[in-house]
């Protein structure tokens, strides 16, 4: 749904955020930062661990939430309820990948195929200050752009927990681990 729900977006904003199950993933950030490549086996572990301990049911999409960026462009965002069990497993990942994480994050650092916005490393390096613990706020961002025409609420499970190297927009671009729930 997501991924049909950008495709009507990217008729409004072309080449911004393009969505796909293989180099774009739809999904909800826990946590976000740098890590060192050599620790990827370290934060593997502690994820199949954070999967076994905070399994996750069923989450419910709420409603498409439209902001605006620092440019005064509108992003349109699936509004993820925050359950106990969501907001659990966020905390617990905050606090478990907390030593693995550097917020000194550069342009050369994000994957993407086009300059970085400024506006990415900026939601990196504040991410644990304004997105986390008691701000978090889960959604899944669909893209630049208005779009509406879906009737919610909606219930979807989520598969896995997976370590991504961040592109553009915070998008995940590529999956460095996955562990399934």
């Amino acid at each position: 749904m997501a991924i049909e729900a950008n495709r009507v977006l990217l008729k409004q904003t072309p080449d911004k955020i393009i969505l796909d199950r293989r180099c774009c993933l739809p999904h909800i950030s826990l946590a976000m930062g740098c890590i060192d490549r050599r620790n990827i086996d370290g934060i593997e572990h502690v994820l199949r661990n954070l999967a076994s301990s905070h399994p996750i049911e069923m989450l419910i999409i709420e409603g498409i939430q439209v902001g605006t960026n620092a440019k005064n462009e509108k992003v349109s965002l699936l509004q993820i309820k925050k359950t106990a069990q969501l907001q659990s497993l966020h905390e617990a990942v905050m606090k478990e990948l907390g030593p693995f994480f550097s917020y000194d994050v550069s342009g050369h650092m994000i994957l993407s195929p086009q300059p970085v916005d400024e506006s990415t490393l900026i939601w990196i390096r504040t991410y644990p200050e304004k997105s986390s613990f008691e701000k978090f706020n889960p959604h899944i961002t669909l893209g630049y752009g208005h779009v509406e025409g879906v009737s919610f609420p909606l219930e979807f499970s989520a598969s896995a927990l997976v370590l991504c190297h961040l592109g553009n927009h915070c998008t995940c671009r590529k999956i460095l681990t996955s562990i399934a729930f």
